[in-house]
């Protein structure tokens, strides 16, 4: 039985495109795997730990070999609590709507969290980094109310999906799926016909996933 976690990134729920695309995928998956266990996790509703200055502290303890303080290491604890239920999984879904070019706060805040070294990802002077989150297949499913094509000249203000994959390759993954429902500002039909083509293909995918 596999895990497959998935990250929720959008507060709009019922009105998310990403999240409606998400669900076709889910549904196709449960229908293939059965067995396996799905953990959805809404970063609206958990509480993320802030990264203030003793948690910091405790990060750079782990990169420069130091022992952390008492304080230093209680933040810690949080912190890998966070990136071992992360890790836990074997499969992960991400669905992810575009924020002012970029991706909400939210998931910009856990990224944070859970990318640290010792955890998700190491690093030495000889050998560099490399990612600790190896052999596990992702899929991504972006929306934007505009379109950000390669070759267009809107292509520059996509910070969304090229910062997402290059840190899901920065902490190993090298098996990703991604879909882009766009523009989801378009004429209200223009828009069904979009969604209903995503879910097609996220649901294609799902099956052997």
């Amino acid at each position: 039985m596999a895990k497959l976690l998935y990250i929720e990134a959008s507060p709009r729920k019922d009105r998310s495109h990403s999240i409606q695309v998400a669900h076709a995928f889910i549904d196709t998956y449960k229908t293939s795997n059965p067995d396996d266990e799905i953990e959805t996790l809404d970063l609206w509703s958990i509480d993320l730990p802030s990264f203030d200055n003793k948690t910091i502290n405790a990060k750079y303890a782990v990169l420069h070999g130091d022992t952390h303080t008492q304080e230093e290491a209680d933040a810690w604890k949080i912190i890998v609590t966070h990136a071992e239920n992360f890790k836990s999984a074997d499969k992960y879904l991400l669905s992810i709507p575009m924020w002012n070019f970029g991706i909400p706060y939210k998931l910009k805040h856990y990224i944070d969290v859970i990318t640290q070294p010792g955890l998700t990802f190491s690093f030495t002077p000889e050998e560099g980094f490399s990612g600790l989150v190896n052999n596990k297949p992702a899929t991504v499913i972006f929306s934007r109310g505009g379109e950000y094509a390669p070759g267009t000249p809107t292509e520059a203000f996509d910070f969304q999906k090229p910062s997402i994959l290059g840190w899901l390759g920065f902490i190993g993954f090298t098996s990703i799926n991604s879909l882009e429902i766009e523009p989801t500002l378009a004429p209200p039909e223009a828009v069904e016909s979009t969604i209903e083509e995503n879910c097609s293909k996220a649901a294609n995918i799902a099956k052997s996933f």
